[in-house]
């Protein structure tokens, strides 16, 4: 019975430390109204929301990043907004946090601002590689309604990508193939032969 025990408590705590380190994330995508959406699609313009909650979010500060692959390895990374090394006013007051994204594709680049609670990114510019009608917005939910992530070690969690599809011998093509796979972010290029792409991260410290 002390073994049963003592098994249980191990148990029990094990899972007390892993809520304590773990952060829900859930999203909404676009605009509520039809209209504001079909707006939207015809500019071009995409906008997610991303809602993190997670008792351990409280007194952090965070850094939202995007890596640009192209022919499968890693071009560059820019810092899109970092709250770290600013005054204390920016670190999370609370258990959760809702960060608003914005692209909008035009002809050769893409365009971004990231919106928080207290405050908003600059407004961005990238170099598109292939035209522009082939990019689309994607998270990583597939099916899900929530994901969960242990930020214990501060990891870069993936959150967006910004691709173009796979596309196959048949001539058919896929977006959600790629983003709804197992297959790393960092290896969408090599594995699904994309030749150019985007991923946001945000870093929690």
């Amino acid at each position: 019975m002390k073994l049963k025990t003592a098994l249980l408590f191990a148990l029990l705590f094990s899972n007390f430390i892993f809520s304590q380190n773990t952060i829900k994330l859930t999203a909404n995508y676009g605009s509520e109204n039809n209209d504001i959406q079909n707006l939207l699609d015809f500019d071009d313009i995409y906008i997610e929301q991303l809602h993190f909650e997670g008792e351990n979010l409280k007194g952090k500060h965070y850094e939202i990043s995007l890596q640009e692959f192209t022919k499968g390895k890693l071009t560059h990374t820019y810092s899109l907004f970092d709250t770290y090394g600013n005054d204390d006013y920016f670190k999370l007051k609370s258990s959760k946090e809702s960060l608003k994204f914005f692209f909008k594709t035009t002809d050769k680049k893409v365009k971004i601002y990231v919106q928080g609670t207290q405050l908003g990114s600059k407004t961005v510019y990238f170099k598109l590689k292939s035209p522009f009608e082939d990019y689309a917005l994607k998270d990583f939910f597939g099916s899900k309604k929530e994901l969960n992530f242990d930020i214990s070690n501060n990891p870069e969690i993936p959150l967006l990508a910004l691709i173009t599809p796979t596309i196959h011998k048949d001539g058919s093509s896929s977006y959600c193939e790629v983003a709804q796979s197992d297959i790393k972010p960092e290896n969408f290029g090599t594995h699904f032969k994309i030749p150019h792409y985007f991923i946001i991260t945000i870093k929690f410290k």
